[in-house]
């Protein structure tokens, strides 16, 4: 339970910008370019570290892993927080990222030991959904805070709440039913087949890479959830007060459906990818956000406020709560020694692709605004069609996925 509060100052972290872009870009004077970049340091160093961070909760384990690394998070929280310039802000950003980038994969790596194969769909879901509590604590109320006492006293307060939670998750979690004297849940080998030989870091970095079957998936992450993770961490809030002059509050209330999305479409992913298999929600998700994405660059500044939490809803629920059949699949495609590392691979790409829409939906806004902080329509209607390309793309790779779930 303590990993799964842990993942709630995650999502926080991740999507607070959004929020208090527009108060971050005063306070230091930045272009869309900049700010996208400083946005964005999060998700370099989050990507970053997914490959170590599986290779750690393979060998070092989840606990002293998550805790370690929560320090610095901590550390960052505040430095950014009490940032005189850019460049603190942005190392403080950086450490942020690289905080709380073993939380996700550390997860998953303690559900493949302490459950089942079709329990470890649902309680990634049920982690998913805490997720959801964070990104809402990332919208609305956050918008609140930072009026009342400021976004720079809010990410100090923030930050040490991540110091205390490194603290109890090093006291109280365990990596595996061992540690307690019980029973290992899985054989070591498949979470439901027979044991195989333990196999090396180096050699299971390996089989993943060089793996035709996980190239697909990758893709598909690098799409789908970059371009969730870059609209709902950064951009759909300057859009919402932008072209449809949205104060902050209610730009929050807004993109406080990536919370819903988390809150209610993981555990429905969990129960659709125990069904009807992995792939097939996938497929489901790509074509959902197609649709979304065409529907945004159309109609990009004539929709009704129902309409925008209505396709905000769908937009985040494609790419925000599918971390559960994403990390099933990942883990499934592998044997479960090297679970970690498989689902670390695969979950680099959501971050990087982050940060690349992030960065490039900056530039082009900054060109059509040609040098004024107010981003323009047409600027933000190249921005959903960048999404709308990715969209695709992601549908292209579902083409070359393996189903993993099996039916006995």
């Amino acid at each position: 339970m303590l990993i799964f509060l842990c993942y709630v100052l995650v999502f926080f972290h991740r999507l607070c910008p959004a929020v208090i872009a527009m108060d971050i870009q005063a306070s230091f004077g930045l272009s869309g370019t900049l700010l996208g970049v400083l946005a964005s340091a999060y998700f370099y160093a989050y990507a970053f570290m997914q490959l170590p961070t599986g290779l750690l909760a393979d060998s070092w384990g989840p606990r002293k892993t998550v805790s370690s690394f929560f320090i610095l998070a901590g550390i960052g929280s505040i430095l950014m927080g009490s940032a005189p310039n850019l460049t603190i802000a942005i190392l403080g950003r950086i450490l942020v990222g690289i905080g709380v980038s073993t939380v996700f994969v550390c997860n998953f790596k303690l559900l493949s030991e302490w459950f089942t194969v079709r329990q470890f769909i649902i309680m990634g879901a049920a982690f998913m959904a805490m997720g959801g509590v964070g990104a809402l604590s990332s919208s609305a109320p956050l918008a609140w805070a930072s009026n009342a006492i400021g976004w720079r006293m809010t990410l100090t307060g923030v930050g040490l709440v991540t110091l205390l939670m490194a603290g109890l998750v090093y006291c109280f979690v365990r990596n595996r039913p061992a540690d307690m004297g019980l029973a290992p849940v899985n054989p070591i080998g498949t979470a439901d087949k027979p044991a195989e030989e333990k196999i090396s870091l180096v050699n299971g970095l390996k089989m993943v890479i060089f793996s035709g079957r996980f190239w697909p998936v990758a893709i598909w992450a690098f799409c789908v959830i970059g371009i969730s993770f870059a609209v709902g961490g950064l951009w759909g809030g300057p859009y919402l007060m932008h072209v449809y002059g949205l104060s902050k509050t209610a730009a929050g209330g807004v993109l406080s459906t990536f919370a819903l999305a988390l809150i209610f479409g993981s555990p429905v992913f969990g129960w659709l990818g125990n069904r009807f298999g992995r792939r097939p929600v996938l497929i489901g998700c790509s074509i959902v956000l197609t649709i979304t994405c065409g529907l945004m660059s159309w109609l990009v500044d004539s929709l009704s406020v129902t309409a925008l939490y209505v396709l905000f809803f769908c937009f985040f629920v494609t790419g925000g709560a599918i971390g559960p059949v994403l990390a099933a699949m990942s883990k499934e495609l592998f044997p479960i020694v090297i679970s970690g590392t498989s689902v670390g691979m695969v979950n680099l790409f959501p971050f990087v692709g982050a940060t690349v829409f992030q960065i490039v939906i900056g530039s082009v806004l900054s060109a059509q605004s040609h040098g004024q902080n107010h981003f323009t329509t047409i600027g933000y209607r190249y921005m959903f069609l960048i999404c709308l390309a990715g969209a695709v793309l992601s549908l292209a790779a579902t083409v070359f996925m393996k189903e993993t779930l099996e039916r006995n």
